[in-house]
């Protein structure tokens, strides 16, 4: 999802002193550094990039024409597949619109844009109403507004909902500074989280035999339980956040200077801004209370505090950006019925080229369906005035590094998991152990399954090659050798290719696809003729990402993702 108050590229710049924070180097074919005397010149024009062009021109079309081609009527595997498509409205063409996260927003695109317009209209006319009036003082008003959303979407389990964030408020408030704080939030919230899932959100009849009657009311979107652990983030935020405010022996002076990213989230509030009003207004704020983006309690208080100017002409284009995005990604369900083919498993008999590019756009498909409706969400928070972190600050195909990969993907949590979980471990101190910790810890906040366990496991693998390589070869070292960014580009081979796997075993076709996958690719003669062609193709995009990274530079864009 994109910027906030410029263009996504320089939002994202200006937002890379949060990333900073990071405390794990990712290789890079060139040390990251702000003089430009030491950018190598650009390769854009010279005979190396040319050559690049010219397969770019070849390769690229053709990973286009493989689903294409699969989803044709004419494909002997269609009528396996056909039944889960449905009538589309581009070109006379059938839609898959099999994937149920994504179909449950594309169908209600409309009513969420219906709700985004009522309560941005209400806000406007209440700041035109009390027009030199503080953002604060529109607190109570976000208040009823997130209580009159969370009962629209989940009807009388609304009560369950306050009856938990009230319960973790109080754990902050009475312990404030004590050690047992942390404890009690972190065992709280994991309890719930856990037991959610396992009771269906607690049905009142299932609890409480005599209030059977309340489950009648569901509300718009009944299984609140869900999305909750979008809304644990957020309990966890707080208590933190006031936690370590109880224990900061003194406040920074500010004064009238506009404060960074990393300052917002970091420099706490005076003990009376730790409301419950809000807390309630924070927790339940309703442009991001369903997905995301994620933004920390002092952030928010912050922005509310000290408003951010944002101009309109940012928030427009940010609109046009979300529009582009979501008409690529009817084109692609019109045109490549990859997910259909892929939950039908209709590919036996086809190429190891026709299988590895189900694989991949089923990986877009995944990478669109998260970034359309998170961008839809902080467009809404945009054009409410809070700037909420971008989500999606790099193209899924645009990231050579593993860690690199996961600093730039859902890069709110990312950014919420180093405060709150990887820097109060110990950080850097103990990398592999760390890491390893915090990827089971987001496999089981997406879902209590197998598949993503193996997969939060399976990341922890693959980040040990690229942290021994970056040991091994340090930029700072070799970086200003020719062979070395070729020799980065090779390892990032062997990092994609890793990076595909682990998310198809996540998020695609689980363990047993995979296992299928690989199987096809790797044991057969025209498998591993197509791994050596796609490798090089994979060797020529990382040269164009790491060229990329440096004409970043050269323009004053820093990120370090």
């Amino acid at each position: 999802m994109s910027p906030a108050t410029r263009s996504s590229e320089q939002s994202s710049g200006r937002k890379a002193e949060g990333v900073a924070r990071l405390t794990v180097h990712i290789p890079s074919a060139f040390k990251e550094n702000d003089n430009k005397k030491e950018i190598p010149k650009a390769r854009w024009n010279t005979l190396e990039f040319r050559f690049y062009y010219l397969v770019a021109l070849i390769s690229v079309p053709l990973m286009v024409w493989v689903p294409v081609s699969l989803s044709q009527p004419s494909h002997r595997h269609f009528h396996q597949f056909a039944p889960r498509l449905s009538q589309g409205w581009l070109h006379n063409r059938m839609v898959d619109n099999t994937d149920p996260q994504y179909r449950s927003f594309r169908n209600n695109l409309l009513l969420l844009s219906a709700a985004a317009a009522v309560y941005l209209g209400i806000k406007f006319f209440a700041r035109r109403w009390n027009a030199h009036s503080h953002r604060l003082s529109l607190i109570p008003l976000n208040v009823v507004l997130s209580l009159a959303t969370v009962v629209a979407l989940h009807g009388f389990s609304a009560i369950k909902i306050l009856a938990i964030i009230c319960i973790n408020f109080f754990i902050a408030r009475l312990l404030k500074g004590s050690i047992f704080t942390p404890i009690l939030t972190w065992i709280f919230n994991g309890a719930v989280l856990f037991t959610t899932e396992m009771y269906q959100g607690y049905p009142f009849e299932a609890v409480f035999p005599a209030l059977g009657s309340l489950d009648t009311f569901k509300g718009a979107y009944p299984r609140w339980h869900v999305i909750f652990n979008i809304t644990m983030l957020r309990l966890i935020s707080f208590n933190m956040d006031y936690y370590w405010a109880c224990r900061a022996t003194e406040q920074e002076e500010l004064g009238k200077k506009e404060m960074t990213d990393k300052q917002r989230v970091s420099i706490p509030h005076k003990d009376h801004f730790y409301s419950l009003m809000n807390y309630i207004a924070y927790v339940l704020y309703p442009p991001l209370y369903i997905g995301g983006p994620i933004i920390t309690f002092n952030d928010f208080m912050w922005q509310h505090r000290r408003p951010l100017a944002m101009d309109k002409r940012s928030r427009i284009m940010y609109l046009f950006r979300f529009f582009v995005c979501f008409m690529t990604m009817e084109y692609i369900l019109h045109f490549m019925y990859v997910v259909a083919i892929k939950n039908t498993k209709a590919w036996w008999g086809d190429s190891p080229a026709q299988i590895a590019m189900i694989g991949f756009w089923n990986l877009i498909v995944v990478w669109l369906k998260l970034l359309i409706p998170w961008r839809f969400f902080r467009a809404w928070a945009l054009l409410d005035g809070i700037d909420p972190p971008e989500n999606m600050v790099r193209c899924m195909v645009n990231n050579y590094s593993a860690l690199g990969f996961w600093r730039s993907w859902h890069r709110s949590y990312n950014l919420w998991i180093i405060r709150y979980i990887y820097v109060p471990l110990g950080g850097a101190k103990n990398v592999l152990l760390n890491t390893l910790l915090v990827f089971t810890f987001v496999a089981l906040w997406h879902d209590l399954t197998f598949k993503l366990l193996a997969w939060g496991w399976l990341v922890s693998l693959f980040i040990i090659p690229e942290l021994v390589a970056t040991w091994l070869l340090p930029p700072s070292k070799y970086g200003k050798y020719s062979w070395f960014r070729h020799v980065c580009a090779i390892g990032a081979i062997f990092n994609m290719i890793m990076m595909v796997t682990a998310n198809l075993v996540g998020f695609v076709i689980g363990t047993d696809g995979v296992q299928f996958f690989l199987q096809e690719i790797f044991g057969t003669a025209d498998g591993i003729k197509f791994m050596v062609a796609g490798s090089f193709i994979i060797f020529v995009g990382v040269q164009f990402m790491f060229e990329y990274r440096e004409e970043e530079k050269r323009q004053g864009i820093i990120r370090r993702c």
